[in-house]
């Protein structure tokens, strides 16, 4: 249903570009990097499909920068895995100069819509191809709930974990990919965004190192998460010890028997005063974990995924590093960190 959905949104947009667009050339929309024609009165436009890949571009441009235009894609609540393109969203990315976007399983979709492109000196910029290497497989923990898509090949090969802005030292990677990009785009603000991109790649190492030192003050260095696990970037970069339900891209919400039994063991076995969530959980399970515990005394926190942030939210000011911060807080709770 999802292909078929997609192949309609593509034959559409093919039928409006035919329409009312003349096409710049058969560009394939790859990687490489090429200044964009200047257009007078036209703005540079650059598309990213999530938040933090968004907010990083928008703190590299800088505040009044009216000579690049930055558009958010998933802009109305719907997290990566549930989001299907319009044929508006489909076009925004086939004539954008600069198109960002994570590069999972979640974003399927990108290489159709690539193909329609009528910008031939389009850059794209795959988050996870920046990573390369560092890119970490979607492994299941002990006790989650196992989860196969129907029709899905068994010997398909291994998912990797899309949720690679969780990692700050993985934030700081892709802000200076971002920034050369936008450079070779807008030659004009160079100065500019290479100094905007030195001052926060500075914010996001001293926020890493707040983190490592909450965790090495901490009392104890595991989180129980009765949701989904999209924070296997995060706790491996501050070696946390993490139990969850579901897989961090799953779309479960009922879990088994075997795997509610599983978390009210741990529970009860390291005695942990709180059970995660992410944003926008109904915290049943979370309730249902609790209620079957031996002490029944354990509260509910939540951690921020960024997976759901909305126009609305960055008109209010929202921001990856605002986010970030407020998950150190609780991190801080949820692990019992002293004063230093």
């Amino acid at each position: 249903m999802r292909t078929l959905k997609l192949i309609t949104v593509i034959f559409l947009l093919a039928a409006l570009l035919l329409a009312g667009c003349a096409a710049v050339g058969g560009s394939d929309a790859s990687s490489g990097t090429a200044t964009r024609p200047a257009v007078e009165d036209k703005p540079i436009s650059v598309v990213a499909t999530v938040f933090p890949a968004y907010d990083w571009a928008r703190q590299i441009l800088g505040a009044d920068n009216d000579r690049v235009a930055l558009t958010l894609l998933l802009d109305k609540g719907s997290d990566l895995h549930s989001y299907q393109p319009t044929v508006e969203d489909i076009y925004k990315v086939s004539t954008c100069d600069l198109f960002i976007y994570v590069g999972g399983e979640s974003e399927r979709w990108v290489p159709d819509a690539l193909k329609q492109a009528t910008n031939e000196n389009m850059t794209v910029i795959c988050l996870m191809d920046v990573l390369g290497s560092a890119v970490k497989e979607e492994t299941p923990l002990e006790g989650m709930e196992a989860e196969q898509e129907e029709g899905e090949d068994e010997d398909a090969g291994p998912e990797y974990d899309e949720h690679v802005w969780l990692s700050l030292r993985n934030a700081e990677i892709l802000c200076d990919a971002i920034c050369e990009k936008l450079i070779a785009c807008d030659p004009a603000g160079k100065a500019a965004y290479s100094a905007n991109c030195a001052a926060y790649a500075e914010k996001l190492h001293r926020l890493d190192a707040a983190f490592t030192q909450a965790v090495s003050n901490a009392e104890r260095n595991t989180l129980l998460f009765a949701d989904r696990f999209p924070f296997r970037y995060f706790a491996d970069d501050y070696n946390l010890t993490c139990y969850a339900a579901f897989q961090g891209c799953s779309a479960e919400t009922e879990a088994s028997f075997e795997t509610v039994n599983f978390l009210v063991g741990k529970l009860d076995e390291l005695a942990l005063p709180y059970v995660m969530t992410l944003e926008q959980s109904d915290c049943r399970l979370a309730d249902t974990v609790i209620e079957n515990s031996k002490a029944k005394t354990a509260r509910i926190l939540e951690l921020n995924s960024l997976q759901s942030v909305t126009a609305a939210g960055v008109e209010e000011g929202v921001s990856y590093l605002g986010v970030m911060e407020q998950n150190l807080e609780v991190l801080k709770t949820a692990l019992g960190t002293k004063a230093p």
